[in-house]
């Protein structure tokens, strides 16, 4: 098998410079890395990953903490970062916090902390100000998408102004009776999402002159069924029929979208819906959303996380990034009648 010395001479370079082209580690020049890369393949060289951490004191190896596989949004957070991090020749160890408190305590107190890997992407996860001082006195880079920490390079969207748009779009078509689906302490998460959504509903309402109403808004937990289940009492009194929802998620609008068909209510004609996220199935119900991108979230976390594993070649960033949304219009949205 060839080794880096075959792979220098080949490439009229020194091993040094093999090893910091192959790497990633140390300022080449993109013509060299280039030689060096071309010559490695022709011999068919292979990084040995037990030499480059024992030469780097770096495993290539990151931590994603995640709260749930079982939601879309987070998997497809995922889905982004892991693309980008094998892109950067690093592999990926999930940490799912779904189960009980000792697992998230375990993860922080003993996984992260025995140097298993080089960093930590936390998705949608709000860290405790202890978990966060570990972390950092550990010199480890973190990133955190979903909201500000602290002291960690950040990627957050802003959940009132997202709300706030997808609400006034509903507004802007005629409708001023809007309902709203979403959560309340029961179902708050981190970075107190539920809450903030609801805030820039409340706030698009009272900018336009119209006053909230109690009676439409209808908790439920951010799942189709829960959607479902909260539109369906919505719909179910005659007196306060909204002409129009605005779920605080896109799983949600969906199961408003089903609630409305089963009860023979035409959307839009009847009611008009409107969710957040562009779920992979909202062109497939024709829904009108606040696009976020979760899969771009992953791979801006990872170009974060290299800026900060490698800032001799890269530019490092402010402390916190604004995350693109857009308002994308489909069917499930119209003027309201009359």
């Amino acid at each position: 098998m060839p080794g880096i010395n075959e792979v220098a001479e080949l490439a009229g370079v020194s091993t040094a410079t093999v090893s910091r082209a192959l790497s990633g580690n140390g300022a080449v020049s993109a013509t060299t890395k280039d030689k060096v890369v071309r010559a490695a393949a022709e011999l068919g060289y292979v990084v040995s990953s037990n030499a480059s951490s024992l030469a780097t004191g770096r495993t290539r190896n990151i931590g994603v903490v995640i709260p749930s596989l079982n939601h879309w949004f987070y998997s497809s957070v995922l889905q982004g970062a892991e693309s980008s991090l094998l892109a950067n020749g690093y592999d990926l160890t999930l940490y799912n916090l779904a189960g009980t408190g000792e697992e998230r305590d375990s993860v922080f107190e003993h996984f992260l902390l025995r140097k298993r890997v080089d960093a930590v992407i936390a998705i949608s996860l709000e860290l405790t100000p202890q978990e966060t001082s570990r972390l950092l006195a550990l010199n480890k880079p973190t990133v955190g998408v979903g909201g500000p920490l602290p002291g960690v390079r950040t990627l957050s969207i802003d959940d009132v102004e997202v709300a706030r748009l997808a609400t006034e779009h509903l507004i802007a078509l005629g409708h001023t009776m809007v309902a709203h689906i979403g959560g309340t302490e029961d179902f708050e998460r981190d970075f107190h999402l539920p809450t903030n959504r609801r805030i820039g509903y409340e706030a698009a309402m009272e900018a336009a002159g119209i006053p909230v109403d109690p009676d439409l808004f209808q908790p439920a937990d951010f799942t189709l069924p829960g959607g479902y289940r909260a539109a369906k009492q919505l719909f179910g009194n005659p007196r306060k029929r909204p002409s129009a929802v605005f779920a605080a998620s896109d799983e949600m609008a969906i199961g408003t979208i089903l609630a409305a068909r089963d009860m023979g209510m035409n959307v839009p004609g009847d009611v008009s819906v409107i969710g957040i996220d562009d779920h992979d199935l909202a062109e497939f119900f024709g829904l009108s959303t606040v696009a976020q991108y979760p899969d771009l979230q992953g791979r801006l976390a990872v170009e974060l996380l290299m800026e900060q594993l490698h800032p001799e070649s890269r530019e490092v960033g402010g402390i916190n990034t604004a995350l693109p949304y857009d308002l994308i219009v489909r069917a499930s949205t119209a003027r309201r009648r009359g």
